[in-house]
């Protein structure tokens, strides 16, 4: 049974492997040599993904951004900046996460994600807090955020405790 950050990067691997598919379905009109050598790629990236190889499938999925750019490919996915491709991981891994994790943990990962939530959209629309401040809140929050992705519900509750302590500092309500 995978744990969470197994779940996560199998989930980064699988969004990859569905846009490089999308992309190669479509009839786009771009040159085929490129594009049969991009199928290729991914048909291996695939492969080492099913034996286990996590790590020659990303750094061949990597490759395949590339390859496009260089070759002008203007209608070829772009690599997703780290927010977003953690997002879509994140979509993509909720239903294995459902499967793996035990019921217990899942809801005190999901209180501290709504708390999280919560307490973070407040201090945004707080008016008054300075530039080192909202450095903090950040940094707090995504070291929450990858404790969440991790299953770990200790460390996600610590740096949730933090960011309302910035709160209360601010006078915010967490």
């Amino acid at each position: 049974m995978p744990d969470a950050y197994e779940a996560m990067a199998d989930a980064e691997l699988s969004k990859a492997f569905d846009v490089w598919s999308g992309y190669l379905d479509a009839r786009t009109g771009e040159d085929p040599q490129v594009r049969a050598r991009l199928r290729s790629l991914l048909e291996s990236a695939r492969e080492s993904a099913a034996e286990g190889d996590s790590a020659t499938a990303r750094a061949v999925v990597a490759d395949m951004y590339d390859g496009p750019r260089e070759a002008a490919l203007r209608w070829a996915p772009s690599p997703p900046r780290p927010c977003e491709a953690d997002r879509q991981a994140r979509d993509y891994a909720k239903d294995v996460l459902r499967q793996v994790l035990p019921l217990g943990l899942r809801d005190r990962l999901d209180h501290v994600a709504l708390s999280l939530s919560v307490t973070g959209r407040r201090l945004q629309a707080a008016p008054d807090i300075d530039a080192t401040t909202r450095q903090d809140i950040i940094y707090v929050t995504a070291r929450a955020e990858m404790a969440l992705d991790l299953a770990h519900p200790t460390a996600a509750r610590r740096e949730l405790e933090r960011l309302e302590a910035i709160a209360r500092r601010c006078g915010v309500e967490p």
